[in-house]
Protein backbone atom coordinates (compact mmCIF):
# COMPACT_ATOMS: atom_id res chain seq x y z
CA UNK A 1 0.00 0.00 0.00
CA UNK A 2 1.12 3.17 -1.20
CA UNK A 3 0.56 6.20 1.02
CA UNK A 4 1.05 9.94 0.49
CA UNK A 5 3.12 12.41 1.91
CA UNK A 6 0.40 13.65 4.16
CA UNK A 7 -0.85 10.48 5.47
CA UNK A 8 2.81 8.78 6.33
CA UNK A 9 3.46 12.59 8.29
CA UNK A 10 0.15 11.20 9.92
CA UNK A 11 1.09 7.56 10.33
CA UNK A 12 4.49 9.32 11.85
CA UNK A 13 3.17 12.00 14.06
CA UNK A 14 0.38 8.83 15.37
CA UNK A 15 3.17 6.86 15.96
CA UNK A 16 4.99 9.50 17.79
CA UNK A 17 2.14 10.29 19.90
CA UNK A 18 2.21 7.53 21.60
CA UNK A 19 4.47 9.55 22.60
CA UNK A 20 5.17 12.81 23.79
CA UNK A 21 5.95 11.87 27.49
CA UNK A 22 5.86 15.00 30.79
CA UNK A 23 8.95 16.62 28.71
CA UNK A 24 6.75 16.76 25.89
CA UNK A 25 3.75 17.66 27.41
CA UNK A 26 4.57 20.07 30.19
CA UNK A 27 3.87 19.78 33.58
CA UNK A 28 0.37 18.78 35.15
CA UNK A 29 -1.43 15.39 35.66
CA UNK A 30 -2.54 15.09 32.18
CA UNK A 31 -6.09 13.95 33.31
CA UNK A 32 -7.37 13.38 30.11
CA UNK A 33 -9.28 10.04 31.36
CA UNK A 34 -12.49 11.31 32.55
CA UNK A 35 -13.09 13.79 29.40
CA UNK A 36 -16.17 12.95 26.92
CA UNK A 37 -15.30 12.29 23.79
CA UNK A 38 -17.07 14.13 20.74
CA UNK A 39 -17.71 11.44 18.11
CA UNK A 40 -19.23 12.72 15.00
CA UNK A 41 -22.77 10.54 15.53
CA UNK A 42 -24.39 9.03 18.21
CA UNK A 43 -23.42 5.27 19.31
CA UNK A 44 -26.45 4.15 18.73
CA UNK A 45 -25.77 5.24 14.92
CA UNK A 46 -22.77 3.80 14.93
CA UNK A 47 -22.82 0.87 16.80
CA UNK A 48 -22.99 -2.16 15.06
CA UNK A 49 -25.06 -5.09 16.48
CA UNK A 50 -23.21 -8.55 16.58
CA UNK A 51 -24.53 -11.91 17.23
CA UNK A 52 -25.40 -12.95 20.73
CA UNK A 53 -22.05 -14.22 22.34
CA UNK A 54 -19.97 -11.82 20.07
CA UNK A 55 -20.30 -8.95 22.33
CA UNK A 56 -19.70 -7.92 26.12
CA UNK A 57 -22.44 -8.28 28.05
CA UNK A 58 -23.19 -4.04 28.15
CA UNK A 59 -22.11 -3.30 24.86
CA UNK A 60 -23.01 0.44 25.26
CA UNK A 61 -20.76 0.70 28.23
CA UNK A 62 -17.95 -1.08 26.38
CA UNK A 63 -18.65 1.21 23.45
CA UNK A 64 -18.51 4.01 25.33
CA UNK A 65 -14.93 3.26 27.06
CA UNK A 66 -13.42 2.14 23.97
CA UNK A 67 -14.05 5.79 22.46
CA UNK A 68 -13.26 7.32 25.62
CA UNK A 69 -10.24 5.18 25.92
CA UNK A 70 -9.25 5.83 22.28
CA UNK A 71 -9.54 9.52 22.65
CA UNK A 72 -7.01 9.76 25.52
CA UNK A 73 -4.49 7.68 23.99
CA UNK A 74 -3.82 9.68 21.35
CA UNK A 75 -3.98 13.26 23.02
CA UNK A 76 -0.97 14.61 23.15
CA UNK A 77 -2.00 16.17 26.38
CA UNK A 78 -1.56 12.44 28.23
CA UNK A 79 1.27 11.61 29.55
CA UNK A 80 3.61 8.39 28.65
CA UNK A 81 2.62 6.70 31.81
CA UNK A 82 -1.36 7.33 31.38
CA UNK A 83 -0.45 6.30 27.68
CA UNK A 84 0.94 2.93 28.75
CA UNK A 85 -2.53 2.18 30.81
CA UNK A 86 -5.11 2.49 27.60
CA UNK A 87 -2.48 0.18 25.41
CA UNK A 88 -2.14 -3.37 25.22
CA UNK A 89 0.74 -4.93 27.34
CA UNK A 90 1.51 -1.49 27.98
CA UNK A 91 3.89 -1.91 30.56
CA UNK A 92 5.95 -3.90 28.24
CA UNK A 93 5.81 -1.19 24.99
CA UNK A 94 7.04 1.56 26.94
CA UNK A 95 10.30 1.69 25.54
CA UNK A 96 8.39 1.91 21.76
CA UNK A 97 6.35 4.74 23.99
CA UNK A 98 9.42 6.96 25.22
CA UNK A 99 11.33 6.27 21.75
CA UNK A 100 9.13 8.78 20.43
CA UNK A 101 9.03 11.13 23.30
CA UNK A 102 10.64 13.95 21.92
CA UNK A 103 8.53 13.97 18.70
CA UNK A 104 6.99 17.52 18.04
CA UNK A 105 4.42 16.38 15.61
CA UNK A 106 2.87 14.24 18.48
CA UNK A 107 1.35 16.80 19.95
CA UNK A 108 -0.35 17.58 16.35
CA UNK A 109 -2.19 14.08 15.91
CA UNK A 110 -5.70 13.03 17.36
CA UNK A 111 -8.34 10.19 16.89
CA UNK A 112 -11.75 10.14 16.54
CA UNK A 113 -13.88 6.87 16.78
CA UNK A 114 -16.05 6.35 13.90
CA UNK A 115 -17.34 2.90 14.62
CA UNK A 116 -16.99 0.09 17.43
CA UNK A 117 -17.74 -3.95 15.88
CA UNK A 118 -17.61 -6.53 18.53
CA UNK A 119 -16.12 -9.51 17.30
CA UNK A 120 -16.33 -11.17 20.94
CA UNK A 121 -16.59 -10.33 24.84
CA UNK A 122 -13.30 -9.24 24.72
CA UNK A 123 -12.35 -7.64 21.53
CA UNK A 124 -13.84 -5.20 19.02
CA UNK A 125 -13.01 -3.94 15.40
CA UNK A 126 -13.00 -0.31 15.38
CA UNK A 127 -12.71 2.38 12.67
CA UNK A 128 -11.29 5.66 13.70
CA UNK A 129 -10.05 8.55 11.93
CA UNK A 130 -6.70 10.26 12.45
CA UNK A 131 -6.10 14.08 12.41
CA UNK A 132 -3.20 16.48 12.04
CA UNK A 133 -3.57 19.21 13.51
CA UNK A 134 -7.45 18.86 13.72
CA UNK A 135 -7.61 18.10 9.67
CA UNK A 136 -8.71 14.43 8.61
CA UNK A 137 -5.02 12.66 7.83
CA UNK A 138 -6.22 9.34 7.71
CA UNK A 139 -10.16 8.51 7.37
CA UNK A 140 -11.49 4.98 7.95
CA UNK A 141 -8.47 3.65 9.30
CA UNK A 142 -9.06 0.31 10.84
CA UNK A 143 -7.57 -1.27 13.97
CA UNK A 144 -9.01 -3.04 17.47
CA UNK A 145 -9.42 -2.87 21.35
CA UNK A 146 -8.68 -5.66 23.60
CA UNK A 147 -10.80 -5.95 26.89
CA UNK A 148 -7.18 -6.63 29.59
CA UNK A 149 -7.17 -6.38 32.97
CA UNK A 150 -11.36 -5.21 32.97
CA UNK A 151 -9.75 -1.86 30.48
CA UNK A 152 -10.44 -1.72 27.27
CA UNK A 153 -7.21 -0.59 25.46
CA UNK A 154 -5.90 0.13 22.16
CA UNK A 155 -4.65 -2.83 21.02
CA UNK A 156 -0.61 -3.77 20.42
CA UNK A 157 -1.85 -4.45 16.41
CA UNK A 158 -3.09 -0.72 15.95
CA UNK A 159 -0.10 0.78 17.34
CA UNK A 160 2.42 -1.84 15.71
CA UNK A 161 -0.03 -1.12 12.34
CA UNK A 162 1.07 2.75 13.18
CA UNK A 163 4.84 2.45 13.38
CA UNK A 164 4.79 0.42 10.27
CA UNK A 165 3.00 2.80 7.82
CA UNK A 166 5.22 5.66 9.24
CA UNK A 167 7.64 4.28 7.35
CA UNK A 168 10.41 5.18 10.24
CA UNK A 169 13.65 3.15 10.89
CA UNK A 170 12.71 2.93 14.67
CA UNK A 171 12.77 -1.10 15.88
CA UNK A 172 9.80 -1.43 17.31
CA UNK A 173 9.98 -4.05 20.27
CA UNK A 174 7.09 -6.08 20.90
CA UNK A 175 5.68 -5.20 17.08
Amino acid sequence: MVIGGHARMAAWAAAGILFAGVAATGCGDGGGGNEEPSPTQTQSETREQSPTGNRPADPAAAEKEIRQNWQTFFSADTPLDEKTKFLENGGQLQPLLQAFSGDARARQVGAEVEKVTFTSPTGADVTYTLTLQGATALPDARGSAVEQDSVWKVSVKTLCGLVQMSGSDVQAPGC
